[in-house]
């Protein structure tokens, strides 16, 4: 290769005169460098180069960092550009690009004085839309001009370059750059509001009353029918239009391919009741069970006979039992409604989803009590756990039961969502069942439940109109629209149901043989399908129910669809609708904390408003016939019998769980009480630690005990005025 040879476009070379000057000068190496390489017209001369630069002088040169942005720039007119200091080079010459770019500049300046004064031709005729937009043809149009471009032809020889812009990326995730999944393309295609209806309130829909007659053992026994294992519901038509379910799986499987992460994302966007959460509670559970209570009157809070009558004694608590329900989100909503005034009783997988009552911030936990059956893992599936637990909550509850049980078991069946009813059948089964064998007559019971396509599903159902007075299906707000959940609510037990539930425990074994071997049997009824189909009111009912929410159902899995293709779309009414839904639901739309941490002598004087405790160093006196002749009105006094201790009656208060303190008066200061005890915050009472003996003969023991003498706070609620003997009975 000629190492005379141009850098440069210009394709001349460097003589061997010039050569030798810019070896022995370096001055003139610059100029004769910066000669050939940055010339690119071909009019220019080396003298008028020269002459510029020799005006500018060598002192005045500057670095070239602004060369490209001025080359580019779309202004006609030169800007200011301060320059950054930069360090000289030897002589305190400067790279003299930018009297290169100024002359370029120049020539740009006097093209369009003559463009302007009509002298000369555009350079381009037909100017392109987007410089039209830009306000101005700009440097750029003008360099393309020379190069041969024409509105809406390519560039190259033959015009084959690209005409349209190039489009901003629709990359989604990890996906595969190029890959694009049928009938979720990226799109700016935008949703049809008019398809859905969105209710604040939804409409509860009771099931006839059927009139059921009970039916014994022996007799449900025959209803029984064993057959081949249901692999998909694909096939389940009986008890819905074929159309729907056939609408509602293509429609799930649209979504078989999408990433997790987009399905979540476009979900969120996409459901009006999104933004409700869980709110003040756990998680979306308790939100859900905040949601059914409101549109069923607080039946389960607030729980009524058919007479209207409070099923809650006076001065009794409020029992409830929560079924497969871990972490607890349904607890924490009732015992944040009743406050200390219920007493639940938890039965759930142990494990990672356990109860968490270390995370039930707006409700006490206190007063909630998880069971795990005799086996001890908390399995409703085993035989001798539901019966434990019958045993165990009827002890507790005087024999009567609970008020009402909730259920709200599921697992994971991701990958198989179209099958969930199957997989969930002897779930069902389990929650039916353990609901009578703990529920008092009278009681309520709600439990989630899937799709109900199948005949055993429905059979299920069946079985529980027997059991109940009234029954309904229902899918609250709160439940995403575009999944298969709901819930049925069962009112008022019946008496005469031990049949019905002996019934289902010869269910439960059945499957659970079948469940240990790889045949291929199953239990497919529990009531025949000819007994279903007979009664017209209740295969009406299930019809009906399964049409609409399965409608319901295809068209929030479309909208989910549309947002997944076009990631701009938002539902802007989620903000008004929370809020309208939490005040019809009576829950304060606030944000979820942790309770604060307090002192106990902070606590007492936000209690007590700065009483003074100085009557409590008045210890108690012996009852002897002179103090009798001090009390002028007897019925004004109570007398409590209280234990010979070192130590006198104190007050005590609770901040909650463990953390309850006694008042030593001796050093004014409140101590921390070594005892396994429990009780919920803000409780305040005067009382005295004491020794029983527990046991009889060589079988007794001491054990400590605390007594309440008398009760000044009890969970935050204020007890000072009631009358003693009320008193002790809220005690």
């Amino acid at each position: 290769m000629n190492k005379f040879k141009s850098l440069s476009d210009s394709s001349t070379s460097e003589s061997e005169e010039d050569y030798g000057k810019r070896k022995t000068n370096p001055s003139y190496e610059s100029w004769s460098g910066l000669k050939r390489t940055h010339s690119t017209d071909e009019e220019e001369s080396h003298a008028d180069l020269f002459v510029k630069m020799a005006n500018a002088g060598t002192a005045n040169f500057k670095s070239p960092n602004k060369y490209s942005e001025r080359r580019f720039s779309t202004d006609d007119t030169e800007d200011e550009i301060s320059e950054p200091t930069s360090k000289k080079s030897k002589g305190d010459f400067k790279n003299p690009a930018k009297y290169i770019e100024r002359e370029l500049l120049t020539d740009q300046t006097d093209s369009d004085s003559e463009e302007k004064s009509g002298s000369t031709k555009p350079v381009v005729d037909n100017m392109p839309s987007m410089d039209i937009l830009n306000g101005s043809y700009g440097v750029g149009m003008k360099m393309m001009a020379r190069m041969g471009y024409k509105t809406g032809k390519g560039l190259g020889k033959n015009e084959q370059g690209r005409v349209n812009i190039v489009e901003a990326s629709k990359q989604r995730g990890r996906r595969g750059l190029g890959l694009t999944i049928a009938g979720l393309e990226p799109s700016d295609i935008v949703w049809d509001a008019s398809q859905e209806k969105i209710s604040i309130k939804e409409e509860v829909c009771w099931m006839p009353d059927l009139d059921l007659k009970s039916l014994k053992l022996s007799q449900l026994c025959k209803w029984m029918a064993e057959g081949k294992k249901i692999e998909t519901i694909a096939g389940e038509t009986e008890f819905c239009d074929p159309d729907i379910l056939k609408k509602v799986i293509a429609y799930k499987s649209v979504f078989d391919n999408l990433e997790p992460e987009e399905m979540r994302k476009a979900r969120t966007r996409s459901n009006p009741f999104e933004t409700i959460r869980g709110g003040i509670f756990l998680n979306r559970a308790a939100m859900k069970m905040a949601n059914i209570d409101a549109m069923f009157d607080f039946m389960f809070t607030d729980p009524k006979d058919v007479y209207g009558k409070s099923t809650v004694g006076e001065n009794e608590l409020l029992y409830f039992a929560d079924v497969c329900a871990g972490p607890g989100g349904f607890s924490e909503y009732v015992l944040w409604r009743k406050k200390w005034e219920c007493k639940g009783f938890g039965f759930t997988l142990k494990g990672q989803n356990d109860f968490k009552l270390e995370d039930f911030f707006a409700g006490p936990p206190e007063t909630f009590e998880p069971y795990y059956g005799e086996d001890g893992d908390g399995d409703i599936y085993s035989p001798r756990n539901l019966k434990s637990f019958q045993k165990f909550v009827r002890s507790n509850t005087e024999g009567k039961g609970v008020h009402f049980m909730m259920a709200d078991g599921g697992f994971s069946v991701e990958g198989r969502e179209n099958e969930q009813e199957i997989l969930s059948k002897r779930l069902y089964l389990c929650q039916f069942l353990c609901a009578l064998l703990i529920l008092r007559k009278g009681g309520h019971f709600v439990c989630k439940l899937f799709d109900l396509f199948t005949a055993f599903s429905v059979g299920l159902v069946y079985l529980m109109c027997m059991a109940f007075e009234k029954i309904c299906i229902f899918k609250p707000n709160t439940s995403r629209p575009a999944n298969s959940e709901r819930y049925i609510i069962c009112k008022w037990l019946k008496e005469d149901i031990k049949d019905i539930a002996d019934y289902m425990f010869e269910v439960n074994e059945k499957l659970g043989k079948y469940s240990s071997t790889t045949s291929d049997a199953d239990i497919v009824e529990v009531v025949p399908l000819e007994v279903l189909k007979e009664n017209e009111e209740f295969y009406d009912y299930i019809v009906t129910s399964n049409d609409k929410l399965g409608t319901n159902q295809i068209i929030h899995l479309d909208k989910i669809r549309v947002f997944a293709q076009n990631t701009n779309l938002h539902e802007e009414k989620q903000s008004d609708i929370r809020k309208e839904c939490l005040a019809l639901w009576k829950v304060p739309d606030k944000a979820r904390s942790a309770p604060p941490r307090c002192e106990p002598g902070i606590a007492y004087k936000q209690l007590m408003q700065g009483e003074n405790l100085s009557y409590i160093n008045n210890s108690p006196g012996p009852l002897t016939p002179n103090l009798l002749k001090k009390l002028d009105r007897i019925f004004d006094y109570h007398c409590v019998v209280c234990g010979e201790t070192k130590i006198p009656p104190s007050l005590f208060i609770g901040l909650g769980k463990s953390n309850i303190y006694q008042y030593d008066p001796n050093s004014s200061k409140w101590l921390k009480l070594e005892l396994v005890l429990e009780l919920p915050a803000n409780t305040l009472f005067y009382g005295e630690l004491i020794q029983e003996l527990k046991g009889e003969s060589r079988a007794q023991r001491r054990i400590s005990a605390l007594h309440i003498i008398d009760a000044i706070f009890l969970g935050g609620n204020d007890v000072r005025n009631f009358h003693f003997l009320k008193k002790n009975a809220v005690v």
